[in-house]
């Protein structure tokens, strides 16, 4: 884990990967849940059934988006930072769902410092963040995500 006194030590860190985390699996009733809740309830995704007849693999598949939320909470255990204000999410540059991540397969985050930059209210901090499925080299979800993080 890094860990960081300010929000401005990750200059320090431009290149550094961080990670991967543990393995997290997707379970159908977070599926679901997802489904319900965005309305994006595509037989793919819900469908357990018809998934196994027609689906990738046989299975229904996790939700991109539901995935792309996940990061947030991975990245408590890939850098922690002692004095600062406030984070949020700036947006992302570009995000690519490159394979499908089927249920319960088991997935990590990797993380890669690309920028650190001052900003009025603290500091810009980009990340690419790849998502991975269990199998070696397979890569579900690239991410150019952006934070920025006030001054503490």
């Amino acid at each position: 884990m890094l860990s960081l006194q300010t929000p401005e030590g990750f200059k320090d860190h431009v290149g550094a990967t961080l990670g991967p985390t543990n393995w997290r699996r997707i379970s159908q009733s977070e599926i679901n849940t997802f489904a319900k809740v965005t309305g994006d309830d595509h037989w793919v995704h819900v469908d357990v059934e018809r998934a196994a007849r027609e689906g990738p693999g046989g299975r229904t598949i996790a939700h991109g988006l539901y995935v792309l939320s996940l990061i947030p909470e991975w990245q408590r255990s890939l850098f922690r930072i002692e004095r600062r204000g406030a984070g949020l999410s700036y947006g992302y540059d570009r995000v690519r769902f490159v394979a499908p991540i089927p249920v319960d397969t088991p997935i990590r985050l990797i993380q890669t410092v690309t920028a650190a930059t001052p900003h009025r209210l603290g500091t810009r901090v980009s990340l690419t963040s790849t998502i991975e499925r269990e199998t070696p080299g397979s890569t579900a979800i690239v991410a150019e995500a952006i934070l920025l993080i006030a001054s503490g």
